[in-house]
C-alpha cells in the first residue's frame, strides 16, 4: 500500500515529475551540486517508494516506459551532424572511438569473468550502452533487453552502482593531470587557446517545441513500422534492433539538413527532463532489500569494466599520440555523457576541448545504442 494508489496512473506520473523537478532544484544548491540531478531523482524515488509515498509499480510508470523512452533518442540526436563530428573534431573523434572500444572490451572482460546468471547478456549490453553514451542509451537497453519489465530490482541496483562509479570515475579523471608519472606518458599539447562558449542555442518557443516533439514521434513511428516489417518479412530477431533503427533514422536529417535542424530549439532540454522522469520511474520500482542482494557482484563487475576501459583508452591513446586532456575529455564523454565532458574541460582550462567534448558526447548518444544492441544480440549463450 502507498499514499498514492497504484491504480491512480495520473497521480503516479505527477509524482514522478515532482521528483524530477526536485532533482533539478537540488542541482542548484551547494550540497546538491555535489551530485547530478539525475542521481537526486533516483535517490528521491527510491526513498519515496520504500516509505510508501508512491507505488513501486503503476500503469503510469508503464506509460513512461512505453512512450518516453523511444522519443528520447530523436530528441537527443536532432543536432547530431555526423559530418561536423567527424571532420571538425578529428582527434577528439578518434579519442572517443578508443573510449568506446575500451568500454566494449571492459564489458566483455568483466562479464566473462563474473557470472550473474540469466541477466548476463542483458546487463552486458546495458552497461555497454551507458558507458558509451549515457542515459538515453541506458534507457533504450533496459527496455529492449526486458530487464526493466522482468527484473526491476536488478535495474535499480544497476542504476545505483552506475551512479556510484560514475562519480568516482569523474573524480579520478579530474586528478589525473596532476599525477606526474601518468601525465609524462602522453604528448604535450596546448589546449588553452580557443572559445569556451559552446555554440549558442536559440530560445525554445511553443513552435520549436512542437516541431521537436513532432520530429521525435515521426521518427519513432517510422522506426517501429520498419522494425515490424523486417520482423514479419526477414526474421523475428529484427525486433531487437528497434532502437538502433530509430537512431539511424534520427541521424539522417541531423546530418543532411543541419542548418534546418539547428532551428528546432528545446528538443535536447526536453529530452533531459524526460530522462529524469524515466530514472525516477525506474528507481521507484526498487525494493531496497532486493537491491542490496543484487549489488555486490555488480560492484565487482563495473570496477573491472572501468579499469579495462581506462587501460585500453589511455594505452591506445598514448600509442596514437593523443594528449592526456583529449583522452580525459573523451573518456568523460563516454562514461558520463555530453554534459560533464565540456564542464570538466572548461574547469581545467582546456578551452579548445569544450565544444568537441559536447560533439563527441552527442556522437555517443548515436553510437551507444547500436553497439550495445550488438553486444546484447551476439553475447554467447
Amino acid at each position: 500500500m502507498s499514499l498514492i494508489p497504484a491504480d491512480n496512473a495520473v497521480a503516479s506520473v505527477a509524482a514522478l515529475f515532482v521528483i524530477a523537478a526536485a532533482g533539478f532544484l537540488m542541482e542548484k544548491t551547494r550540497i546538491g551540486a555535489l551530485l547530478t540531478g539525475a542521481v537526486w531523482a533516483i535517490l528521491f524515488a527510491i526513498l519515496a517508494s520504500n516509505i510508501g509515498l508512491i507505488p513501486q509499480s503503476s500503469a503510469g510508470y508503464s506509460f513512461v516506459f512505453t512512450y518516453f523512452v523511444p522519443i528520447l533518442i530523436p530528441l537527443f540526436l536532432m543536432k547530431a551532424d555526423l559530418k561536423k563530428i567527424f571532420f571538425e573534431t578529428t582527434r577528439m573523434t578518434l579519442a572517443f572511438l578508443l573510449a568506446a572500444v575500451g568500454t566494449v572490451a571492459g564489458a566483455i572482460v568483466a562479464f566473462s569473468l563474473v557470472n550473474i546468471g540469466e541477466n548476463q547478456a542483458a546487463a552486458a549490453g546495458t552497461f555497454t550502452a551507458t558507458y558509451i553514451g549515457g542515459s538515453v542509451n541506458y534507457a533504450a537497453l533496459v527496455d529492449l533487453t526486458g530487464l526493466r519489465e522482468n527484473n526491476p530490482a536488478f535495474v535499480s541496483a544497476a542504476t545505483a552502482v552506475d551512479n556510484l562509479y560514475s562519480g568516482l570515475f569523474l573524480g579520478f579523471l579530474a586528478v589525473m593531470p596532476g599525477i606526474t608519472w601518468i601525465a609524462n606518458k602522453f604528448v604535450k599539447r596546448d589546449h588553452s587557446e580557443g572559445d569556451v562558449v559552446v555554440e549558442k542555442e536559440g530560445k525554445p518557443t511553443a513552435a520549436t517545441l512542437t516541431y521537436s516533439i513532432t520530429f521525435a514521434l515521426i521518427v519513432v513511428a517510422l522506426g517501429d513500422w520498419i522494425t515490424g516489417y523486417l520482423r514479419e518479412t526477414v526474421s523475428d530477431s529484427w525486433g531487437n534492433w528497434r532502437y538502433a533503427i530509430i537512431t539511424v533514422l534520427a541521424l539522417i536529417p541531423a546530418t543532411l539538413f543541419p542548418k534546418r535542424m539547428a532551428k528546432m530549439h528545446g528538443g535536447y532540454e526536453l529530452g533531459i527532463a524526460l530522462s529524469f522522469v524515466f530514472f525516477a520511474a525506474i528507481a521507484a520500482g526498487a525494493d531496497l532489500q532486493a537491491v542490496i542482494s543484487e549489488a555486490p557482484l555488480l560492484l565487482l563487475i563495473i570496477a573491472i569494466l572501468l579499469a579495462v576501459h581506462g587501460i585500453v583508452t589511455f594505452g591506445l591513446g598514448a600509442i596514437f599520440k593523443l594528449s592526456l586532456p583529449e583522452l580525459i575529455t573523451a573518456s568523460n564523454a563516454a562514461i558520463l555523457g555530453a554534459t560533464t565532458a565540456p564542464a570538466l574541460a572548461a574547469a581545467k582550462g582546456w578551452k579548445d576541448l569544450v565544444t568537441p567534448g559536447v560533439l563527441v558526447g552527442v556522437f555517443g548518444y548515436a553510437l551507444g545504442t547500436i553497439i550495445a544492441t550488438a553486444v546484447y544480440q551476439f553475447w554467447p549463450g
